[in-house]
């Protein structure tokens, strides 16, 4: 019989992984980091108790690949679309913040957010993968665009960069956790937040950041 080609293992070993990174997604945002286990993870993919083992060194394993396959892989794509955007800051940074929305703060994977809050005490190694790899990255891209925007005469000059990020990014953080917390309570629909909402936000806070005489303010989205 034909052993099979190096390349056709390799395929097979990624269809796998990702079979598992997807069931653990679902299982992590639906039960907690705590409450799942391998062999609900194995069910769930489709595979044998120990097939997890052949590719992850364990669970904490899993849920680092599940965070690099989605908020890691999606962070990566917008720096380098920051890094070869060279027109509005403005337009740049709502562009970017709907586009997270879109992709992650509509989506299943907003989970991921509330759960790393949740278990960030319980599992402090992976609170601190998470706060370097996620949270440091997104804070740092979006201080570059800004420290762009002020530099170009975009924007007027901020006396605390961090407290304009806190105001840019708090919107996507709130629904991300309310998604996966209390929305199920919420019939009025007052705690979460639409993309209409976070639009409105955006152009608030971009509102107060414009320089006076600048020319290069992106167009609000409608």
């Amino acid at each position: 019989m034909e052993a099979p080609s190096p390349r056709r293992w390799q395929r097979r070993k990624d269809e796998r992984t990702g079979e598992i990174i997807e069931a653990a997604l679902g299982l992590f945002c639906e039960k907690g980091f705590s409450a799942t286990k391998l062999d609900d993870i194995a069910r769930a993919a489709g595979v044998t108790k120990g097939t997890p083992y052949l590719y992850f060194d364990g669970k904490e394993a899993i849920l680092k690949a599940v965070v690099r396959a989605t908020l890691i892989d999606r962070l990566g794509e917008i720096e380098a679309e920051c890094r070869e955007d060279r027109g509005s800051r403005t337009a740049l940074i709502r562009r970017l913040l709907l586009k997270w929305w879109d992709e992650v703060g509509s989506t299943e994977l907003a989970g991921l957010c509330k759960l790393m809050v949740a278990e960030a005490a319980n599992f402090p190694e992976l609170a601190r993968f998470y706060h370097d790899e996620v949270i440091v990255r997104s804070r740092a891209l979006m201080r570059a665009v800004l420290q762009d925007g002020v530099r170009e005469g975009e924007f007027r000059a901020m006396p605390d960069t961090d407290a304009v990020i806190d105001a840019l990014q708090a919107p996507l953080l709130m629904n991300m956790i309310w998604q996966h917390s209390f929305a199920r309570f919420d019939e009025s629909g007052a705690g979460g937040y639409t993309k209409q909402r976070l639009q409105t936000t955006l152009d608030l806070v971009l509102a107060t950041l414009t320089a006076a005489d600048s020319t290069r303010q992106g167009n609000p989205t409608t």
